[in-house]
């Protein structure tokens, strides 16, 4: 059902597969370029604990080992340090971690971005509720900066990572879409410190930063990557297997 509305997606983001593609592409690739297989994969993910990323999860992604929850609101790794090392000491010593974050979006089948209609609802609502609720905060001025509650920690944690792009996300055609990319970019920068920080008894660190798009209930789900590179741990060596993915 839902790759007849991936032109719909792609209007906002051109490169997007759907989810159940996206994963079949990455077994592939790892398996050519890699020689491991789904059991040979430490899988964590770094995502919205919004219901809709569960109902919508690819189911061939289970075949990794996992995954490992490290996303809080908006897909933001707020499982930190501790999280990141708990699950490197998880993975199998002839394999390889492969670490998938990406902040979500919605956009429905008219190609409304910012909303999906879902199950036993009447109307659309916001996805990701979050980053809207973060931006509806920031375009009236409302962002306290510096202001992290214990009692709002990880929503208050997305509003400063916003009031630090105001001028960029207010001034955006499309400002949902720009916060979108506003908050990928600081889950990818705070991933990077975390793996900087963790030793992985494995071959392979694989690294994937993506934007999640969920479609109506009846449209599936959909993956634009951002970055797909893989780390050889014995001699340090970055690789990008982006050009792997789109051929």
């Amino acid at each position: 059902m839902s790759n007849q509305h991936l032109e719909t997606v792609k209007k906002w983001y051109p490169n997007a597969k759907t989810t159940e593609d996206t994963v079949n592409k990455l077994l592939d690739v790892i398996e050519n370029k890699l020689g491991l297989q789904p059991n040979q994969l430490m899988h964590a993910d770094s995502m919205c604990c919004d219901d809709v990323n569960a109902i919508q999860y690819p189911p061939r992604a289970y075949e990794m080992l996992g995954p490992f929850k490290m996303g809080g609101l908006n897909g933001y790794p707020f499982a930190g340090v501790t999280g990141m090392n708990a699950f490197a000491h998880h993975v199998p010593e002839d394999g390889a971690v492969v670490v998938f974050y990406a902040p979500h979006i919605g956009i429905t089948k008219d190609g409304t971005i910012g909303e999906i209609h879902r199950f036993g609802q009447s109307s659309n609502s916001a996805c990701c509720g979050a980053a809207k609720g973060a931006l509806g905060k920031l375009l009236n001025n409302e962002i306290q900066e510096g202001n992290i509650t214990n009692l709002d920690y990880q929503m208050n944690t997305i509003e400063q990572i916003f009031l630090k792009q105001a001028d960029r996300i207010k001034s955006a055609e499309s400002q949902i879409f720009e916060a979108t990319e506003v908050m990928y970019e600081a889950i990818n920068e705070r991933i990077e410190e975390l793996v900087a920080k963790t030793n992985y008894p494995c071959k392979y660190v694989v690294l994937i930063g993506a934007i999640f798009i969920n479609g109506d209930k009846d449209m599936g789900s959909f993956c634009s990557y951002k970055r797909f590179d893989f780390i050889d741990l014995a001699t340090q060596k970055r690789e990008s297997l982006m050009n792997n993915f789109y051929a």
